[in-house]
């Protein structure tokens, strides 16, 4: 009998939590329904609509729960206007529902410039473009709703710091990237002066390292190379349609066969990170085909593979001795070599 009754009781608590969770979802579809209807109303009554209406609207008790409401939906949709300045307010949504619905916020606007301003103290060329876009969005702004969003936009980007990464960043030409954006997306080839000969290239891809490059292959062969961007000169589009890259090729796919961005022979790599280190190694990312595996004394076992030698050693100088090479041997020489050659510059 006890077993029976406690199987009864535990249905019984299971039929009230969920028939708790379909009065609250049935709660939650209603104010939605009703919040949208009102939204609705605001769009289309060009008087607008009076606190009162909210409160009808809404099924509420006491103006606290409209005045709530009001908040909320300034706070989303910032467009939302009041149409007089004597009791009783109203408040209406101007130029229908679809633009109201669309308008940005203040944090995204806000993120919006903090994004350029990371790029451009990155010495990243393409802060331009975020700039150009702001400045867009701006326009299609009313004069009115700006000036009432301009100040919390400048809190948040004031008050939003940034860590610059240290060390040094390449820069690029703006008016070379905007060559190669306005080639890679017309499909088109481009032709320029690259160590005193003329190169003209099917550009399929930009990459980011030492330097800026374009990745692609030169007229009449079908392997990619990689060419930088300071080096070029006389940049210009070229007619004709640049040559397609094989079935499947991307430009993610070709950057993860290399450490940084030289390519040349694969290398199945081993590192491992002493005790002290491995908490910092855990958290980075080497490479995409990265494994990585706990030791017992607290170290930590990095794997993976990709070409381009020099550029992890200069990576992994900066570990000092908290990394230790294990696979492969010539990644260890390469090292070796790098430090000998900066104890000679300096003792020598």
């Amino acid at each position: 009998m006890t077993d029976t009754r406690n199987s009864l009781d535990h249905d019984n608590k299971d039929g009230e939590v969920r028939k708790t969770k379909r009065k609250e979802e049935k709660g939650r579809k209603e104010d939605l329904e009703m919040t949208m209807s009102l939204l609705r109303r605001m769009a289309s009554h060009r008087e607008g609509l009076t606190k009162r209406d909210i409160m009808v609207g809404l099924n509420a008790a006491t103006p606290r729960t409209a005045e709530r409401w009001l908040r909320i939906m300034r706070s989303v949709f910032p467009q939302l206007e009041t149409v007089n300045d004597e009791k009783p307010y109203r408040w209406r949504i101007p130029n229908g529902i679809d633009s109201f619905i669309n308008v940005p916020t203040d944090e995204e606007l806000a993120a919006l410039k903090i994004a350029e301003r990371r790029l451009k103290q990155d010495g990243h060329a393409d802060a331009a473009w975020l700039s150009t876009l702001y400045e867009k969005v701006e326009c299609l702004l009313k004069k009115n709703l700006y000036t009432r969003l301009a100040p919390d936009i400048n809190s948040i980007v004031f008050n939003t710091g940034y860590a610059m990464q240290a060390g040094a960043r390449p820069t690029a030409d703006e008016k070379i990237l905007t060559t190669l954006w306005y080639a890679l997306k017309a499909v088109s080839r481009v032709c320029f002066m690259y160590r005193g000969k003329e190169r003209c290239v099917s550009p399929w891809g930009l990459l980011t390292g030492k330097s800026y490059y374009l990745v692609g292959p030169v007229k009449g062969e079908e392997q990619p190379r990689l060419w930088r961007l300071d080096r070029m000169a006389a940049l210009r589009g070229a007619e004709g349609i640049a040559q397609a890259p094989p079935e499947g090729w991307t430009i993610q796919d070709f950057a993860a066969r290399s450490f940084g961005v030289w390519q040349g022979k694969q290398h199945r790599v081993g590192l491992r990170f002493s005790p002290i280190a491995a908490g910092d190694a855990r958290h980075f990312l080497f490479h995409p085909t990265q494994d990585k595996e706990e030791k017992e004394d607290g170290s930590l076992d990095v794997r993976f593979q990709a070409s381009g030698l020099n550029e992890m050693a200069y990576h992994l100088f900066t570990w000092g001795t908290d990394v230790t090479v294990f696979a492969p041997a010539e990644l260890r020489d390469c090292l070796v070599d790098m430090c000998k050659s900066i104890v000679m510059k300096y003792e020598g």
